[in-house]
């Protein structure tokens, strides 16, 4: 590794002494506005091209909107750009001496449908007219954070306690890398980014009416993810490394050498955490009645009317990551890309499980269960990127070719004992699970402009997936130490999913009125086999499966523009959310003994049509942005749980969660955000959200319909202090909610940071705390006819993180998404 970051360095001297030495320097200064307002546009792109077309060199501005260039003596036309801004060119600069050229006023290309932006370098987010941009850059408190954390403060989105994401409180988000599927999220999982650190990432992308571009996957929508991958040229990058309490470390780099021809780019991290966690649960067991074989009504008495189990958990874990690509840029117009990104990581967890079993209030036994699981898992991805612009006016096509593998190998043993009301061991468990994926990707898009303010575009995208899971569980006998496999429920499965998709849309303004319509085309098969030695002839559930979907997916877009800084949009479209392989896996398995987890290979995929109503206003230094939503799904997914009917070896009963279709459920919701900064020196944002959702359905002759009303709000301000110093806070509050069996109790976390620059700006040294109050805990009560559980859970406790980061070559903060590295470009993204 040093001997390549040795060569990259040598190479990127070398062309620039090249430059350097072919004619003199002479330095151009200059300043770029907002027209209209004469706002300082932070970070916008200043190009030298000669006469034969190429960029000699560039900059960009500075928090004023200065810049001060060293350019060859050469006569130039300068380019002045800016997200979002119109293009401005300036022609026939004969710089022979050093120059200051006169200010520039950049217009907002009101031309473009999809980049109605809100001007967010003075905020952490940008607001556009289907999606919310958030700069992880920008944000303080995600210093030493990892990706899971830090999409907890984008607007609209939760991460709840066991990391699972959700937008506007639905849970079936679609989430991307860089536009695309990929290993990088782990397949579907979010455990994957729990691992991945913050830095790695420039931007976040949290778009709530898709268009038929995207995938049709996900009815909550979609959360796009993009890599870092610098623009400038020359030599640049900065190194992060952190130090925090619970044991928190790890150490991240970014490089990226730019020349007319290629770019090339790199992130690399490495981490060590040590993650303790609490969980606490109280089960109540009612008696059971049931028909015999005669119809005669039959009641069982528990053999513990109450169960109290204290779980604590030690994860350990560390990783390795790392992104490498090169972009070659084949002509002015067009460029390829090849990229490869490899993840490694690895887990030794215990998680100690303590047990007491209690008959009319008085303890009867307790039980002892330790958990010592490693883990070892990786993925690997390769991706070709091709990119042709015909013209500046957004005629283009690109194509993708992608290929991601990953693997997981778990390693489990699970010793008992019991220690009162005597001291005995019990016989123990080995769990050995593997899992490997594999996935194709496959995708065109063409786009076509047509006249000034019309668009359309037209693509095919194929994705092609399998993973197999072989599930091993061997039980010891007795206490012998001689362990023998449990055929019943050790097994293979072995899953695909292929989808082919088409699209269309078409876009066009007239006047202030612009639309975006769109239909997509996806065929979707899935496939299931299990093998298994011993199986129940008497399942009801289908193990081996061959399954065929096809759908069409409208969507539309409207806007209506008030004004140039006002608007109101419209979004209709029509999703799927497909149950993942581990909610079709017919074969149990084990968080506890007497709690297992099932899938069901039963599930049929659940459909989803959404509206969405916004509104956006924008003064000088407030800005407002309001949507109201519906969703109405067909066959949604619910988790319910339910008896087995079988208890373990001491007696208790076997309780099941299982994925089932219930036939509807309707979502309703309001959504709220500010931005205000009335200073330069303060920055406000705050977020409401507030929905309601009804589900419908029976299963196995319970009533599982249910009316869940809840909220969630967070707030966010940053101060900036004298002596180069900013604070940080922010606090998230998610108000009480329920469904059919569990109620649960409101949350509130607070976060708070503060920073420094150091070394002539080029560093900055940042103390975070996650969790300032330790209240991040999910309290919840379930209850059923059998049993009721009641619980509490705290993934990790409050975390204080020492963070120092270092520049060279490169601003602070630089994270402006820029018209090369927008994935969503084309126009007409609603």
């Amino acid at each position: 590794m040093k001997r390549y970051l040795s060569l990259l360095f040598l190479l990127a001297t070398t062309l620039l002494l090249a430059q350097n030495t072919t004619n003199n320097q002479v330095t151009v200064k200059g300043l770029i506005l907002e027209d209209g307002t004469d706002y300082p546009l932070e970070y916008s792109t200043v190009s030298f091209i000669n006469k034969e077309g190429k960029t000699v060199t560039g900059g960009i501005t500075t928090e004023e909107g200065k810049y001060s260039i060293d350019v060859p003596e050469g006569v130039y036309t300068v380019r002045y750009e800016f997200i979002s801004y119109k293009t401005k060119e300036v022609p026939n600069q004969n710089l022979t001496k050093n120059t200051t050229l006169p200010t520039i006023k950049l217009a907002m290309d009101a031309a473009s449908l999809d980049e109605v932006v809100v001007r967010a370098e003075t905020t952490e987010v940008q607001v556009r007219l289907d999606k919310k941009i958030y700069n992880i850059g920008k944000d303080l408190t995600a210093g030493g954070a990892t990706v899971s954390d830090a999409l907890n403060n984008v607007p609209s989105v939760t991460v709840d306690i066991d990391g699972a994401i959700a937008l506007r409180g639905n849970e079936n988000v679609r989430i991307l890398i860089n536009g695309k599927p990929s290993a990088i999220a782990g397949f579907g999982s979010t455990d994957a980014l729990r691992q991945l650190p913050a830095e790695a990432i420039e931007r976040v992308e949290v778009i709530t009416s898709p268009s038929a571009r995207y995938d049709a996957e996900g009815t909550a929508g979609i959360l796009n993810i993009i890599l870092k991958k610098e623009k400038t040229l020359g030599l640049n990058g900065s190194i992060s490394t952190s130090i925090g309490v619970p044991l928190n470390s790890n150490a991240s780099g970014n490089i990226n050498i730019r020349t007319d021809k290629f770019n090339i780019f790199n992130t690399t991290g490495v981490y060590y955490r040590s993650g303790p966690g609490r969980a606490f649960f109280n089960n109540n067991y009612f008696p059971r009645t049931f028909l015999d074989d005669n119809g005669d009504p039959v009641t069982v008495d528990p053999q513990y009317d109450q169960v109290i189990e204290r779980r604590d958990y030690n994860r350990q874990g560390d990783g390795f990551n790392t992104n490498l690509g090169i972009e070659y840029f084949l002509t002015d117009k067009s460029s390829i890309t090849a990229s490869g990104f490899y993840r490694k990581g690895g887990g030794r967890d215990v998680t100690t499980n303590n047990t007491s079993n209690y008959n009319d209030n008085t303890i009867a036994e307790s039980i002892l269960r330790v958990e010592n699981e490693d883990e070892d898992d990786s993925n690997y991805q390769f991706s070709l990127n091709y990119v042709n612009n015909f013209n500046d006016h957004g005629h283009k096509l690109t194509a993708d070719l992608q290929y991601d593998r990953g693997k997981d190998d778990e390693r489990s043993l699970i010793s008992e004992e019991r220690i009162f009301p005597n001291n005995t061991a019990l016989s123990a468990e080995e769990i050995i699970e593997k899992q490997n994926q594999t996935e194709y990707l496959a995708q065109a898009d063409y786009v076509l402009p047509i006249g000034e303010n019309a668009q359309f575009e037209a693509g095919y995208r194929g994705k092609f997936e399998e993973s197999k899971t072989d599930y091993t569980l061997f039980e010891e006998t007795g206490t012998s130490g001689i362990f023998v496999r449990n055929d019943s429920l050790s097994n293979v499965f072995n899953y695909n999913e292929n989808v082919h998709a088409l699209y269309s849309q078409y876009g066009n303004k007239f006047g202030k009125f612009s639309f975006l319509l769109g239909l997509r085309l996806e065929n979707t098969q899935l496939k299931g086999k299990v093998d298994a030695e011993n199986v129940s002839e008497n399942t009801p559930l289908n193990l081996n499966f061959d399954k065929n979907y096809t759908g069409l997916f409208p969507t539309v877009n409207l806007t209506f523009e008030i004004k140039d800084n006002e608007n109101i949009t419209l979004g209709y479209n029509r999703r799927i959310n497909r149950p993942r392989h581990w909610f079709i896996n017919p074969f149990p398995s084990r968080s506890s003994e007497a709690n297992v987890f099932q899938g069901n290979p039963n599930l049929d995929p659940a459909y989803a049509s959404a509206f969405d109503l916004g509104y956006l206003k924008r003064w000088k230094k407030f800005t407002l942005t309001t949507s109201i939503y519906y969703q109405h799904e067909t066959d949604a997914f619910e988790r319910v749980q339910e008896e087995t009917g079988e208890v373990t070896s001491n007696g208790i009963p076997i309780i099941r969660t299982l994925p089932i279709n219930l036939s509807t459920n309707k979502r309703y919701g309001f959504e709220l955000g500010l931005l205000y900064n009335p200073t330069k020196w303060l920055n406000l944002n705050g977020s409401f959200n507030y929905f309601q959702f009804e589900t419908e359905g029976f299963y196995n002759g319970v009533d599982y319909g249910a009316e869940n009303t809840s909220y969630f709000g967070r707030f966010s301000s940053k101060v900036k202090l004298p002596w180069k110093v900013e604070w940080q806070t922010s606090a998230f509050y998610r108000g009480p909610s329920n469904n059919s069996q569990t109620e649960s109790d409101p949350i509130l976390s607070v976060n708070m940071a503060m920073s420094k620059d150091i070394i002539n700006d080029n560093g900055t040294l940042a103390l975070n705390v996650s969790d300032l109050f330790n209240t991040r805990k999910r309290n919840s009560l379930t209850t059923t006819d059998t049993f009721t559980s009641e619980s509490e859970f705290q993934w990790r406790r409050r975390q204080v993180t020492l963070t120092f980061t270092y520049r060279f070559n490169q601003k602070k903060q630089r994270q402006r998404p820029d018209r090369e590295g927008n994935f969503d470009e084309g126009g007409f993204e609603g």
